[in-house]
């Protein structure tokens, strides 16, 4: 079976590159099968050696992703020794579980076969051109990717293998009739709740707070009253967009004829092959279509190929980047011609050049329109960076204002309000431009202006030069402007120690048996109401924290609403619900697969801790 698999993947097509794509096996980790070893080594799992190389795989595919994912916050990240030593620890952690799950593997004997592997080839949908297996792109990508054929199948199988053993882990677990009713019970229970309210806002407004309560709390409490470090800023906004620019006949043809290329469709040549395992084959063949022989017919019944076989042999049509070296060096010229035989890394080829496509290159009358936008683009950016280089050189010339820089580019100075880290203006929203503002190189001494910035980019087509107009240092805001903030906040300490310690004496009371004790505090009980476990009411969420009522007694108990006031909660009653069998289905299956993942988790606890593993000197960052 892999002998017709590796003859399905070992022929001339394999040299054609159609474009670089990233694989999903190679995101998954499954390249790491694929790299070799060497002296040294990054752990030793039972013996079995994981190299320098496959952790240096493993954690620059890492790396990879954790940029994507982070974007510009990753380069802040990756300055730091540790972050970056954590996930090179990550990453050769990853591959020791695989090395043990390997080995597990091996010992019970999983395997996957021949027909397994390639049916999981035809099923990868990088391989596919409109939903079916493309050969020709399957042998393109794993060759842009370093992969023989037999690597890439083996790498899979162990894939596959890996794929199968978590299934049968998962497919384990199980939840009874029984365990499947009281979870139901649980999940949709209701209970049914009456609440007293103590308004502590109400008991707020009849608390004081004396002078020297305000100063203790300023002087304990300095720092939750600072002010933030504050600027003022003036700049000058350049703007490619606004760049108007007009473009003559003689722009177009100009930018047309430097970009020709673009524009240009290279010579394409269409060609059919045969593959054969040796030369007296291909010698044979040669010899029968040099006799007439119909050369679809022999490439169907004589070529090792059978992707191109079933198709005649046509290799369909191949740009000159794309073409096999072994064609580029057969001397084919003409429409018809035959080459002699062939030696290639894959056989013996005899091949045809079938058809030829000449150079096509689109008149300049068909693309005038995306040409004049190109050339009033360029010329719009070219104009950019020239207003760039007079503003920079007049802002320089001209330190202690932006006036000669408005002079120059004949834009507005815009000054803004006083900000700070968390107010910056939308239109200064960038990090360059925020980064220059509070770095501190362009702050004066004891708050005066300091000089100006150099230019800044953002987002390619735009520009700032800035200066610090003003600048207020972080401070502490002095008692008189934080005083009636104080007061407030010592008055409502006040009212909710109050309400607590009411809605404990009140507790105790109800669960003695004086019913009458919330008349007595002035409190009534609201109309029962039913709630479910699912509700974000903190009111609600004590009530199911609350003891079921025995003998039809009110359980008690005390809470706080979202509004910050203190509840006494009556628990009368609880029932239970029923859920959709949907929902059902959806708890159940999330149990399972919790639990499936607790299993597999175990699994690889066990294997590490009934492993010899020893790291080596290539586990640390170099």
């Amino acid at each position: 079976m892999m002998d017709n698999l590796r003859a399905a993947s070992n022929h001339v097509v394999l040299k054609v590159i159609l474009g670089l794509i990233i694989l999903s096996f190679v995101l998954t980790g499954v390249g790491n099968y694929l790299i070799g070893g060497g002296s040294d080594y990054a752990a030793k799992v039972n013996g079995q050696e994981i190299s320098r190389a496959q952790l240096d795989q493993a954690f620059n595919s890492e790396r990879s992703r954790q940029q994507q994912m982070l974007g510009d916050q990753f380069s802040q990240l990756a300055g730091n020794d540790g972050f970056m030593q954590q996930m090179r620890q990550q990453a050769l952690s990853q591959l020791v579980d695989q090395a043990l799950l390997d080995q597990y593997i091996n010992d019970l004997h999983i395997t996957i076969s021949d027909d397994q592997v390639k049916q999981a080839i035809f099923a990868q949908q990088a391989f596919q051109t409109n939903g079916k297996f493309d050969n020709a792109k399957y042998n393109a990508l794993l060759s842009s990717m370093g992969f023989t054929a037999d690597r890439y199948a083996e790498a899979l199988r162990k894939q596959l293998a890996t794929q199968q053993l978590i299934n049968a882990v998962a497919n384990t677990d199980f939840m009874l009739k029984g365990e499947t009713s009281k979870l139901v019970d649980l999940v949709s229970q209701k209970r049914d709740i009456r609440q007293a309210t103590i308004d502590v806002n109400a008991l707020a407004a009849k608390q004081t707070a004396t002078a020297d309560e305000i100063a203790q709390y300023y002087q304990q409490h300095k720092n939750n009253f600072m002010a933030p470090e504050q600027f003022r800023v003036s700049y000058i906004k350049m703007d490619a967009a606004s760049m108007q620019a007009s473009v003559s006949d003689a722009d177009i043809q100009s930018w047309y004829d430097q970009h020709k290329a673009d524009y240009t469709q290279p010579q394409r040549n269409r060609y059919s092959v045969i593959q054969t395992k040796t030369e007296a084959d291909a010698s044979a063949v040669l010899a029968q279509l040099k006799g007439g022989a119909d050369f679809a017919a022999l490439a169907k019944s004589k070529s090792i190929d059978p992707i191109s076989a079933r198709k005649g042999g046509d290799m369909g049509w191949l740009e000159p980047a794309t073409t096999p070296d072994e064609l580029k060096n057969a001397g084919l010229t003409q429409k018809g011609q035959l080459s002699g035989v062939i030696k290639s890394s894959v056989g013996f080829l005899v091949v045809r050049l079938d058809d030829i496509q000449p150079e096509q290159i689109k008149p300049l009358a068909e693309v005038r329109d995306a040409v004049a936008d190109k050339a009033k683009q360029e010329k719009a950016v070219d104009a950019f960076y020239q207003q760039q280089q007079k503003v920079s050189e007049a802002a320089s010339n001209d330190n202690e204002s932006l006036a000669g820089a408005a002079q120059a580019s004949g834009l507005k100075v815009v000054e803004t309000g006083w900000f700070s880290r968390d107010s910056v203006p939308q239109e200064l929203n960038f990090d360059a431009v925020k980064n220059a503002i509070f770095n501190g190189g362009l702050t004066g001494q004891n708050g005066a202006p300091g000089n100006n910035s150099d230019v800044i980019t953002v987002d390619g087509d735009r520009a700032f030069v800035l200066r610090i107009s003003e600048h207020k240092p972080e401070a502490i805001k002095p008692l008189d402007e934080v005083k009636a903030q104080i007061a407030d906040t010592l008055k409502h300490d006040k009212a909710e120690q109050q309400a607590k310690a009411q809605a404990d004496k009140l507790l105790a009371d109800l669960k003695a048996g004086k019913q009458d004790a919330l008349n007595a505090a002035g409190l009534t009980l609201s109309a029962s109401k039913t709630v479910d476990r699912n509700s974000q009411d903190p009111v609600a969420q004590t009530a199911f924290n609350l003891p079921q009522p025995v003998d039809g007694k009110t359980s008690w108990g005390v809470s706080e609403d979202m509004q910050g006031n203190v509840v006494l909660v009556a628990l009368d009653k609880v029932s239970s619900g029923t859920l959709p069998q949907e929902q059902v289905d959806e708890m159940i299956k999330g149990v399972t697969q919790n639990n499936a993942q607790l299993a597999f988790e175990a699994l690889l606890a066990n294997l590490r801790k009934e492993a010899k593993i020893k790291y080596g000197a290539a586990a640390q960052m170099q």
